[in-house]
């Protein structure tokens, strides 16, 4: 049942992304770009999911899931330095390529040699993260 659950979920995704232009890097460039040729377009798109999102967090909090989870009462990981150095990397990354995993994965339907050049950088990238990460634990555990 959740399987189901998720591919149904992963299915309206990919049907939202690719209906509001969001796997496009032309429009995401074209709403990132300010001071340019600014359009505003995935700002309804992103606003209202935003909005959606803070309601129902509030809405569901601390409560249990219909699929059998219970949901955090307050927020379970602290923010630190790795948090706003992976987001302003995630942001960088973003600005530049005009596309971001969610989107990146929809396009591999319809494959493209920028698709599989960012996702090859977005694998090699999530491998360099655990390399860092399993040695940097490997050095505290022998010191």
């Amino acid at each position: 049942m959740k399987i189901a659950i998720a591919l149904i979920c992963g299915i309206v995704f990919a049907l939202g992304l690719g209906i509001s232009g969001m796997t496009l890097p032309t429009v995401v460039l074209g709403f990132l770009d300010f001071f340019g040729d600014w359009n505003p377009a995935l700002m309804f798109v992103m606003g209202p999911a935003v909005l959606i999102y803070l309601v129902a967090w509030r809405l569901r909090r601390g409560r249990k899931s219909p699929f059998g989870a219970t949901l955090p009462a307050k927020a379970i990981h602290k923010q630190d330095a790795r948090l706003y150095a992976g987001a302003t990397l995630f942001g960088i990354g973003w600005g530049i390529a005009g596309v971001c995993p969610g989107p990146a994965v929809t396009n591999l339907a319809r494959p493209s040699e920028f698709t599989l050049a960012f996702m090859a950088a977005m694998l090699v990238g999530i491998a360099l993260s655990f390399l860092v990460k399993s040695r940097k634990s490997a050095a505290m555990n022998t010191a």
